[in-house]
């Protein structure tokens, strides 16, 4: 009842976005936009749309890793809430600050990537419960980057045991 509450919300306030399809995103203005381009420019603070998303991401037990394949990534992400409660899914995304992301079967959907997080949408297709044990879910997953390094993100494990990005 409270997830069907909450998913009607959630459609409720996107239908109020009065941007029409296929507009341009508004472009931010203001003395905040202004003294963020100027960090930017500076070098003092890192351009988010210049940031390699490859690396390995945590939050408690969700866990998530990119590495680079060509040109996509491999991605893995896993949620472990215990005993036959979790969720497992291995595929490719593309993009940048939004990753296209494709776990296969019809379970595909845009993550957004903001320099040191990776955050997941509130609702994924239902295909992508196939993934997932229990009550567990990928919906809204956000994970904090905890490196950088390539090899630490192919170093990383899913809860069988094998590369979560392999």
């Amino acid at each position: 009842m409270i997830l069907r509450l909450a998913a009607s919300l959630l459609l409720v306030l996107g239908a109020c976005d009065q941007t029409p399809s296929g507009a341009p995103a508004p472009v931010a203005t203001g003395a905040g936009a202004s003294l963020e381009r100027a960090a930017v420019e500076a070098g003092i603070v890192a351009d988010p749309k210049a940031i390699d998303p490859v690396g390995a991401y945590a939050s408690d037990t969700d866990r998530l890793c990119l590495t680079a394949n060509e040109d996509a990534y491999r991605i893995g992400a896993s949620i472990d809430y215990g005993e036959g409660q979790g969720c497992l899914a291995r595929g490719t995304a593309k993009g940048r600050e939004t990753l296209r992301i494709d776990f296969g079967a019809d379970c595909q959907f845009d993550a957004s990537f903001e320099g040191e997080r990776v955050t997941f949408p509130a609702i994924v297709p239902t295909a992508c419960e196939r993934r997932c044990t229990g009550r567990a879910s990928f919906s809204a997953l956000t994970a904090q980057r905890l490196s950088g390094a390539a090899a630490e993100a192919r170093a990383m494990r899913g809860p069988d045991g094998e590369p979560l990005c392999g």
